[in-house]
Protein backbone atom coordinates (compact mmCIF):
# COMPACT_ATOMS: atom_id res chain seq x y z
CA UNK A 1 0.00 0.00 0.00
CA UNK A 2 1.62 3.28 -0.97
CA UNK A 3 2.09 5.63 1.91
CA UNK A 4 -0.18 8.25 2.94
CA UNK A 5 0.18 11.74 4.30
CA UNK A 6 -2.82 13.97 5.68
CA UNK A 7 -3.01 17.95 6.89
CA UNK A 8 -4.75 21.17 6.65
CA UNK A 9 -4.25 24.19 4.66
CA UNK A 10 -5.55 27.70 6.06
CA UNK A 11 -8.18 29.05 3.76
CA UNK A 12 -10.28 32.03 4.60
CA UNK A 13 -10.18 31.73 8.38
CA UNK A 14 -10.93 27.94 8.36
CA UNK A 15 -8.76 24.63 7.30
CA UNK A 16 -9.31 23.06 4.25
CA UNK A 17 -8.27 18.80 4.60
CA UNK A 18 -5.93 17.32 2.09
CA UNK A 19 -4.90 13.56 1.66
CA UNK A 20 -1.96 12.32 -0.48
CA UNK A 21 -1.55 9.07 -1.77
CA UNK A 22 1.90 8.07 -2.56
CA UNK A 23 4.93 9.40 -4.82
CA UNK A 24 5.97 9.77 -7.97
CA UNK A 25 7.51 7.68 -10.26
CA UNK A 26 10.24 9.47 -12.39
CA UNK A 27 9.27 11.40 -14.95
CA UNK A 28 5.20 11.44 -13.58
CA UNK A 29 3.38 13.90 -12.76
CA UNK A 30 0.96 13.92 -10.05
CA UNK A 31 -3.14 13.63 -10.10
CA UNK A 32 -4.80 16.09 -8.13
CA UNK A 33 -8.58 15.15 -7.88
CA UNK A 34 -11.68 17.44 -7.37
CA UNK A 35 -14.52 15.89 -5.74
CA UNK A 36 -18.09 16.34 -6.29
CA UNK A 37 -21.40 17.75 -4.86
CA UNK A 38 -20.49 19.96 -3.96
CA UNK A 39 -20.18 18.70 -0.49
CA UNK A 40 -19.82 15.32 -0.79
CA UNK A 41 -16.54 14.68 0.02
CA UNK A 42 -13.46 13.45 -1.15
CA UNK A 43 -13.69 9.77 0.12
CA UNK A 44 -16.18 8.30 -2.90
CA UNK A 45 -12.99 9.12 -5.27
CA UNK A 46 -10.98 6.88 -3.27
CA UNK A 47 -10.95 4.36 -5.68
CA UNK A 48 -8.35 6.08 -7.25
CA UNK A 49 -5.54 5.08 -4.93
CA UNK A 50 -5.11 2.28 -7.26
CA UNK A 51 -3.37 4.65 -9.36
CA UNK A 52 -0.60 5.15 -6.85
CA UNK A 53 -0.45 1.77 -6.00
CA UNK A 54 -0.71 0.07 -9.34
CA UNK A 55 0.79 2.75 -11.73
CA UNK A 56 3.21 4.72 -9.40
CA UNK A 57 1.23 8.42 -9.77
CA UNK A 58 0.96 10.16 -6.36
CA UNK A 59 -2.55 11.17 -5.89
CA UNK A 60 -3.99 13.87 -3.94
CA UNK A 61 -7.29 14.61 -2.70
CA UNK A 62 -8.96 17.59 -0.62
CA UNK A 63 -11.89 18.22 0.74
CA UNK A 64 -13.98 21.37 -0.16
CA UNK A 65 -14.35 23.75 2.74
CA UNK A 66 -18.22 23.24 4.02
CA UNK A 67 -18.31 19.33 3.96
CA UNK A 68 -15.87 16.22 5.45
CA UNK A 69 -12.99 16.70 6.95
CA UNK A 70 -13.10 20.94 6.36
CA UNK A 71 -15.98 21.52 8.32
CA UNK A 72 -17.17 24.99 9.13
CA UNK A 73 -19.36 25.92 10.84
CA UNK A 74 -23.46 26.20 9.16
CA UNK A 75 -25.35 28.89 7.92
CA UNK A 76 -22.36 30.56 5.89
CA UNK A 77 -24.59 30.96 2.62
CA UNK A 78 -22.49 33.87 1.50
CA UNK A 79 -18.87 31.75 1.93
CA UNK A 80 -19.68 29.60 -1.02
CA UNK A 81 -19.36 31.16 -4.84
CA UNK A 82 -17.67 30.20 -7.92
CA UNK A 83 -14.50 32.67 -6.59
CA UNK A 84 -14.26 30.68 -3.46
CA UNK A 85 -13.96 27.16 -4.81
CA UNK A 86 -11.63 28.63 -7.12
CA UNK A 87 -9.72 30.87 -4.94
CA UNK A 88 -9.20 27.06 -2.46
CA UNK A 89 -8.16 25.24 -5.72
CA UNK A 90 -5.26 28.03 -5.83
CA UNK A 91 -5.02 27.63 -2.28
CA UNK A 92 -4.55 23.91 -2.16
CA UNK A 93 -2.03 23.66 -5.47
CA UNK A 94 0.19 26.34 -3.63
CA UNK A 95 0.64 25.05 -0.60
CA UNK A 96 1.27 21.51 -1.43
CA UNK A 97 4.05 23.43 -4.05
CA UNK A 98 2.42 21.74 -6.71
CA UNK A 99 4.02 23.61 -9.90
CA UNK A 100 2.35 20.97 -12.56
CA UNK A 101 -0.30 18.25 -11.80
CA UNK A 102 -2.77 17.00 -13.88
CA UNK A 103 -6.18 17.55 -12.80
CA UNK A 104 -9.24 15.09 -12.56
CA UNK A 105 -12.58 16.45 -11.23
CA UNK A 106 -15.67 14.06 -10.99
CA UNK A 107 -19.52 15.78 -10.90
CA UNK A 108 -19.34 18.78 -9.47
CA UNK A 109 -15.43 18.53 -9.58
CA UNK A 110 -15.34 18.79 -13.21
CA UNK A 111 -17.84 21.29 -13.47
CA UNK A 112 -15.56 23.14 -10.99
CA UNK A 113 -12.45 22.46 -12.89
CA UNK A 114 -13.68 23.60 -16.65
CA UNK A 115 -14.60 26.91 -14.92
CA UNK A 116 -11.55 27.12 -13.81
CA UNK A 117 -9.78 26.68 -17.35
CA UNK A 118 -12.27 29.16 -18.53
CA UNK A 119 -11.70 32.15 -15.92
CA UNK A 120 -7.87 31.53 -14.69
CA UNK A 121 -4.75 30.71 -16.08
CA UNK A 122 -3.90 27.12 -16.23
CA UNK A 123 -0.35 26.39 -17.36
CA UNK A 124 0.55 24.62 -13.83
CA UNK A 125 -2.25 21.94 -15.36
CA UNK A 126 -0.66 19.62 -17.76
CA UNK A 127 -4.33 17.52 -18.75
CA UNK A 128 -8.05 17.71 -17.71
CA UNK A 129 -9.95 14.86 -16.80
CA UNK A 130 -13.53 15.61 -17.00
CA UNK A 131 -15.45 12.87 -15.25
CA UNK A 132 -19.15 12.46 -15.59
CA UNK A 133 -19.95 16.37 -15.48
CA UNK A 134 -22.46 19.01 -17.14
CA UNK A 135 -21.12 22.02 -19.21
CA UNK A 136 -24.44 23.60 -18.18
CA UNK A 137 -26.88 23.16 -15.14
CA UNK A 138 -29.80 23.61 -17.79
CA UNK A 139 -28.84 20.20 -19.81
CA UNK A 140 -28.20 18.64 -16.50
CA UNK A 141 -31.57 19.66 -15.45
CA UNK A 142 -32.90 18.91 -18.89
CA UNK A 143 -31.62 15.37 -18.88
CA UNK A 144 -32.32 14.57 -15.22
CA UNK A 145 -36.12 15.13 -16.04
CA UNK A 146 -36.11 13.08 -19.30
CA UNK A 147 -34.30 10.33 -16.93
CA UNK A 148 -37.22 10.56 -14.21
CA UNK A 149 -40.05 10.39 -17.16
CA UNK A 150 -38.48 6.39 -17.20
CA UNK A 151 -39.24 5.75 -13.44
CA UNK A 152 -42.93 4.11 -12.53
CA UNK A 153 -45.31 6.77 -12.68
CA UNK A 154 -46.54 6.55 -8.78
CA UNK A 155 -42.87 7.48 -8.46
CA UNK A 156 -42.52 10.47 -10.73
CA UNK A 157 -45.50 11.75 -9.42
CA UNK A 158 -44.47 11.65 -5.67
CA UNK A 159 -40.73 13.10 -6.67
CA UNK A 160 -42.44 16.09 -8.62
CA UNK A 161 -44.76 16.42 -5.71
CA UNK A 162 -41.94 17.16 -3.68
CA UNK A 163 -40.09 19.30 -5.57
CA UNK A 164 -43.34 21.52 -5.34
CA UNK A 165 -43.95 21.25 -1.56
CA UNK A 166 -39.86 20.74 0.14
CA UNK A 167 -41.36 17.78 1.73
CA UNK A 168 -38.53 14.97 0.75
CA UNK A 169 -38.71 12.87 3.66
CA UNK A 170 -42.13 11.38 2.85
CA UNK A 171 -41.73 7.12 2.47
CA UNK A 172 -42.81 7.37 -1.37
CA UNK A 173 -40.54 10.10 -1.83
CA UNK A 174 -37.69 8.37 -0.18
CA UNK A 175 -38.17 5.35 -1.99
CA UNK A 176 -38.65 6.83 -5.50
CA UNK A 177 -35.27 9.12 -4.88
CA UNK A 178 -33.20 5.48 -4.03
CA UNK A 179 -34.32 3.97 -7.36
CA UNK A 180 -33.30 6.93 -9.46
CA UNK A 181 -30.26 6.77 -7.31
CA UNK A 182 -29.81 2.83 -7.89
CA UNK A 183 -30.58 3.39 -12.23
CA UNK A 184 -28.28 6.63 -12.67
CA UNK A 185 -26.16 7.22 -9.28
CA UNK A 186 -24.50 4.08 -8.03
CA UNK A 187 -25.86 0.51 -9.23
CA UNK A 188 -23.79 -1.40 -6.20
CA UNK A 189 -25.86 -2.74 -3.45
CA UNK A 190 -24.40 -1.80 -0.48
CA UNK A 191 -22.41 1.05 -1.35
CA UNK A 192 -18.91 0.77 -0.87
CA UNK A 193 -17.78 1.80 2.78
CA UNK A 194 -15.59 4.97 0.96
CA UNK A 195 -18.77 5.84 -0.80
CA UNK A 196 -21.34 5.23 1.70
CA UNK A 197 -18.86 8.39 4.34
CA UNK A 198 -18.88 10.66 1.43
CA UNK A 199 -22.95 10.61 0.85
CA UNK A 200 -22.52 10.48 4.51
CA UNK A 201 -20.54 13.33 4.96
CA UNK A 202 -22.48 15.89 2.79
CA UNK A 203 -22.20 19.67 3.84
CA UNK A 204 -24.56 22.24 3.81
CA UNK A 205 -22.53 23.82 0.61
CA UNK A 206 -24.57 21.42 -1.15
CA UNK A 207 -28.52 22.66 -0.45
CA UNK A 208 -26.52 25.92 -0.99
CA UNK A 209 -25.24 25.58 -4.17
CA UNK A 210 -27.38 22.62 -5.65
CA UNK A 211 -30.72 22.83 -3.79
CA UNK A 212 -32.91 19.73 -2.04
CA UNK A 213 -33.17 17.98 -5.77
CA UNK A 214 -31.89 16.65 -8.79
CA UNK A 215 -34.59 17.68 -10.93
CA UNK A 216 -34.64 21.24 -10.31
CA UNK A 217 -31.93 23.40 -9.16
CA UNK A 218 -32.62 26.16 -6.62
CA UNK A 219 -29.33 27.16 -5.61
CA UNK A 220 -26.31 28.89 -6.65
CA UNK A 221 -25.30 26.87 -9.42
CA UNK A 222 -28.47 27.39 -11.20
CA UNK A 223 -26.71 30.27 -13.44
CA UNK A 224 -23.13 27.81 -14.29
CA UNK A 225 -22.79 27.54 -17.57
CA UNK A 226 -19.01 27.21 -19.53
CA UNK A 227 -19.93 26.29 -22.94
CA UNK A 228 -18.86 29.73 -24.09
CA UNK A 229 -15.77 29.83 -22.63
CA UNK A 230 -14.72 26.14 -23.77
CA UNK A 231 -13.87 26.24 -27.14
CA UNK A 232 -11.00 28.60 -26.29
CA UNK A 233 -9.45 26.06 -23.75
CA UNK A 234 -6.26 25.04 -25.25
CA UNK A 235 -5.58 21.74 -23.15
CA UNK A 236 -5.57 17.73 -23.44
CA UNK A 237 -8.63 16.95 -22.03
CA UNK A 238 -10.19 13.16 -21.34
CA UNK A 239 -14.02 13.31 -20.68
CA UNK A 240 -15.03 10.10 -19.21
CA UNK A 241 -19.00 8.76 -18.81
CA UNK A 242 -21.13 5.81 -18.03
CA UNK A 243 -23.83 4.15 -20.19
CA UNK A 244 -26.35 4.90 -17.43
CA UNK A 245 -24.89 8.00 -15.92
CA UNK A 246 -27.13 11.11 -14.82
CA UNK A 247 -24.75 12.55 -16.41
CA UNK A 248 -26.14 11.14 -19.73
CA UNK A 249 -24.03 10.23 -22.92
CA UNK A 250 -25.77 13.69 -25.02
CA UNK A 251 -24.39 15.91 -21.57
CA UNK A 252 -20.80 14.20 -21.95
CA UNK A 253 -20.94 14.61 -26.00
CA UNK A 254 -21.46 18.38 -25.58
CA UNK A 255 -18.53 18.65 -23.58
CA UNK A 256 -16.22 16.65 -25.52
CA UNK A 257 -17.70 18.17 -28.98
CA UNK A 258 -17.26 22.18 -26.70
CA UNK A 259 -12.96 21.39 -25.86
CA UNK A 260 -10.83 21.61 -29.28
CA UNK A 261 -9.18 17.58 -29.29
CA UNK A 262 -11.17 16.10 -26.49
CA UNK A 263 -11.69 12.51 -26.54
CA UNK A 264 -14.51 10.74 -24.37
CA UNK A 265 -14.42 7.27 -23.18
CA UNK A 266 -17.75 5.50 -22.26
CA UNK A 267 -18.14 2.85 -19.84
CA UNK A 268 -20.54 0.48 -20.41
CA UNK A 269 -23.10 -0.24 -18.10
CA UNK A 270 -21.80 2.34 -15.74
CA UNK A 271 -23.59 4.78 -13.87
CA UNK A 272 -22.29 8.46 -12.30
CA UNK A 273 -20.07 6.63 -10.26
CA UNK A 274 -18.50 4.10 -12.71
CA UNK A 275 -15.53 5.08 -11.12
CA UNK A 276 -16.30 3.12 -8.55
CA UNK A 277 -18.34 0.65 -10.30
CA UNK A 278 -15.43 -0.56 -12.47
CA UNK A 279 -12.18 1.01 -10.68
CA UNK A 280 -9.67 -1.05 -12.69
CA UNK A 281 -10.59 -0.35 -16.33
CA UNK A 282 -11.90 3.31 -15.34
CA UNK A 283 -8.18 4.01 -13.63
CA UNK A 284 -6.06 2.20 -16.42
CA UNK A 285 -7.89 4.71 -19.08
CA UNK A 286 -7.16 7.47 -16.96
CA UNK A 287 -3.59 6.79 -16.36
CA UNK A 288 -2.97 5.59 -20.38
CA UNK A 289 -4.43 8.95 -21.04
CA UNK A 290 -2.19 10.89 -18.41
CA UNK A 291 0.94 9.03 -19.39
CA UNK A 292 0.43 10.28 -23.13
CA UNK A 293 0.57 13.93 -21.33
CA UNK A 294 3.23 14.18 -19.10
Amino acid sequence: MAEIKEGYIPFRGYRTYYRIVGVCQEGKLPLLALHGGPGCAHDYLESLDAIADKYGRQVIYYDQCGCGKSRIPEGNADFYSYESYMDELDTVREALGLKKVHLLGQSWGGMLEMMYVTKRPYGWIASMTVASSPASAAIWVKEANRLRSYLPEDMQKALIQADKDGDYSRPEVVKASAEYYRRHVCKLDPYPDFVSRSFDQMGEDYFVMQGASEFVITGKMKDYDVTEGLPHVKLPTLVTSGQLDEATPLIAKQVTDLIPGARWELLEGGTHLCHVEYPELFNSIVEKFLEAHE
